[in-house]
């Protein structure tokens, strides 16, 4: 995510190092690369230009005062603080109120309005305890109250649709109804969508609005169409005049023009960031938190976000012994490999630590390599796992046999797990630092 853009503003910051400070040139030509990094982001020439201008400004204005800083640093900070307002400066909640509380879905089709629909049935049912109702809105595209079926069963939430009608206001309002009689305190209506903004899409997409006063009206946005969804975007808002928006598709070939200039545009803020199918793979959008990965600094609270849901605080105290003690053992590394997995795909995980974002980029990280790891475990007694130390040439052996693998594959392994395991133990001693972690990750 945003990979290309944070390397080529890594390369106007690189502009100013081994200047003592900043002046008129050395300024302008960062803030020309910087310029052309947002450019090629797919960010308006126009927004990309007033960007610059306003870090130029500051740039120039700051240097005076805030001498003892370096150069590049200087500009790393303002462009964050920048890039931090381009995008909406604070977290923006939902509306929970009322009984049921109900969310209209709008976007063009193919924009992952359905698949986000599910999505935010499980974030809102896991992380608020509420009671959602997905109801199937889209009479129109050929087994889409299907696929919304499907989601719902997966997730364990009821989706509400009607067979035979083709009038999406009566349904929502029924389905409204429906909620109030079985205890939904969610509603979240699934609309139709169309391959291109047209007059009929409009007009059905503001008529359910009316009809269901909805308390949350989000757009779906694309985010691989770079700046054309930013002029859906605009487009759906003199209609509907939507609370927010969602970004889908994060973790494929985006370059960033959609996230980085859709509240600038539109004057609505991000809500929802969606990456990879998993139902499980929505957050929240932090404008600050984006900026900070953006230019390359990590996402630690984030991550600590994503562990916390997964970990439980009595196994991590009874870990944390074991760890000191050199006692960490292959059930130890199964069991947290399960949690890690839940987290979402390893190789951003990584990505997230301050420090190791290029380090994590130039390794491959494959999740399906786990399977292997697992496979390895798994043929190993009861004994074997409690103990690695027992594991001698013949252990080995029989281990390859039962997993699948070579004897190679499994010493690699082996190896491995003995350097985390050594590394997990400097680190609860306070002897690590992150130059052995990313000579750990080479490894």
């Amino acid at each position: 995510m945003f990979e290309s853009l944070s390397d080529k503003l890594e390369g106007a910051f690189k502009v100013l190092s081994g200047d003592g400070k900043l002046t008129e040139i050395n300024v302008a030509t960062s803030i020309k690369e910087i310029r052309r990094a947002l450019v090629s982001a797919d960010v308006n020439y126009s927004i990309a230009k007033d960007f610059t201008d306003r870090v130029k400004e500051r740039a120039l204005g700051e240097s005076n005062v805030l001498k003892a800083v370096k150069p590049g640093e200087l500009m790393v900070k303002i462009v964050h603080d920048e890039l931090v307002d381009l995008m909406g400066r604070q977290a923006a909640g939902v509306d929970l109120k009322g009984k049921p509380s109900v969310f209209l879905i709008a976007g063009l089709q193919g924009s992952g309005k359905t698949t986000f629909s599910g999505k935010l049935a499980l974030f809102l049912k896991s992380k608020n305890n509420k009671k959602p109702l997905l109801v199937a809105c889209d009479v129109y595209r050929p087994a889409a109250v299907d696929q919304l079926t499907v989601l719902g069963d997966s997730i364990n939430v009821p989706v509400y649709s009607e067979v035979g009608n083709t009038n999406p206001v009566e349904i929502a309002q029924n389905a409204i109804k429906h909620a109030k009689e079985n205890g939904n305190d969610i509603v979240i209506v699934d609309t139709a969508g169309r391959l291109a903004v047209d007059e009929e899409m409009m007009t059905e997409i503001a008529n359910i609005k009316n009809g269901i006063n909805p308390n949350e009206t989000l757009f779906v946005v694309d985010s691989m169409t770079g700046q054309d969804a930013v002029n859906t975007a605009k487009a759906f808002n003199e209609v509907i005049n939507y609370d927010g928006v969602v970004l889908t598709k994060l973790d494929g070939d985006t370059r960033g023009g959609a996230a980085l200039t859709v509240k600038y545009t539109v004057g609505k803020p991000i809500k929802f960031v969606s990456t990879g199918e998993k139902l499980d793979t929505l957050d929240v959008f932090h404008p600050d938190r984006m900026a900070t990965r953006i230019l390359g600094m990590g996402d630690i609270v984030t991550l600590v976000e994503k562990a916390q849901e997964q970990f439980d605080e009595e196994e991590a105290k009874r870990l944390q012994k074991k760890i000191r003690k050199n006692k960490f053992d292959f059930n130890d590394f199964l069991s947290q490999l399960n949690h890690i997995k839940k987290m979402g795909n390893i190789k951003d995980l990584v990505g997230m630590i301050p420090g190791l974002g290029k380090a994590a980029k130039d390794v491959d990280i494959n999740n399906d390599s786990f399977k292997k790891i697992e496979a390895i475990i798994t043929s190993m007694t009861v004994k074997e796992r409690e103990n690695p130390d027992l594991l001698n040439g013949s252990r080995k052996r029989r281990i390859a046999y039962g997993s699948g693998n070579s004897i190679l594959e499994v010493n690699q392994f082996l190896r491995q797990f003995e350097q985390m395991r050594k590394m997990m133990h400097m680190m609860s001693k306070g002897k690590f630092n992150q130059a052995n972690m990313k000579n750990m990750m080479r490894k």
